[in-house]
């Protein structure tokens, strides 16, 4: 599987695909400040969360690219044609994605950290909250990539699907740089939960498609 998921992981970061996420995660950390204005303390009340908002709406970019290039190019059929469980090859997928989107993500977020006059404090309790939630957002883009396979106009079906199911861990996400220790394990719990619930998800949205 390791091959699998260092394949995944060079093509998260080819064709610029983490600069993109990057790009667009500043882009619309950066859009707050001009809305709002030079209100310093506002942004920096304010700032956990439009880092989070900003997360979500760049993981929702590669949802298309997760799933369906190697469904159409049969390779996911190889892999099951080898006796490989379809939740593993889910498993994988999630941890490579894990991999090319949340670290530079994370980085990204110091840059929007300054943006936004967060003070160190806050910028840990979003970079703690990251860390524990990428994974759940993860899960959650393999299992809508796989849902939104091969169906026409995938990208904004991807987005109706994924969007709802992500309000979980964008509320308590925001929601731990305020409730500190007790809000971290709430996110925590959601992320675990998706973890273990996508690769089941996916793995049978992904059995259908091969039908």
């Amino acid at each position: 599987m390791i091959p699998l998921i260092l394949r995944d992981i060079r093509r998260g970061y080819a064709s610029g695909g983490a600069t993109l996420i990057v790009a667009f995660f500043l882009l619309v950390t950066t859009l707050f400040p001009f809305a709002i204005g030079p209100d310093t303390k506002l942004l920096a009340r304010i700032g956990g969360g439009v880092i989070w908002a900003a997360a979500l709406l760049a993981a929702l970019l590669p949802v298309e690219r997760l799933i369906a290039p190697d469904l159409d190019s049969g390779v996911l059929d190889q892999l099951a044609t080898r006796g490989i469980p379809l939740p593993a090859i889910a498993a994988t997928k999630i941890a490579a994605h894990w991999l090319a989107f949340a670290p530079p993500l994370m980085i990204a977020a110091v840059i929007a950290a300054g943006l936004l006059d967060l003070s160190a404090e806050t910028l840990l309790l979003v970079e703690a909250g990251l860390a524990i939630g990428t994974p759940g957002l993860a899960a959650l883009a393999v299992a809508t990539g796989a849902l939104v396979a091969g169906l026409r106009g995938a990208g904004a079906v991807a987005g109706l699907v994924m969007l709802p199911l992500a309000i979980p861990l964008l509320i308590f996400g925001a929601g731990a740089i305020e409730g500190g220790p007790g809000g971290l394990k709430l996110l925590a719990a959601v992320s675990l939960l998706l973890v273990a619930g996508a690769p089941f998800v996916a793995a049978a949205a992904m059995r259908a498609g091969m039908e």
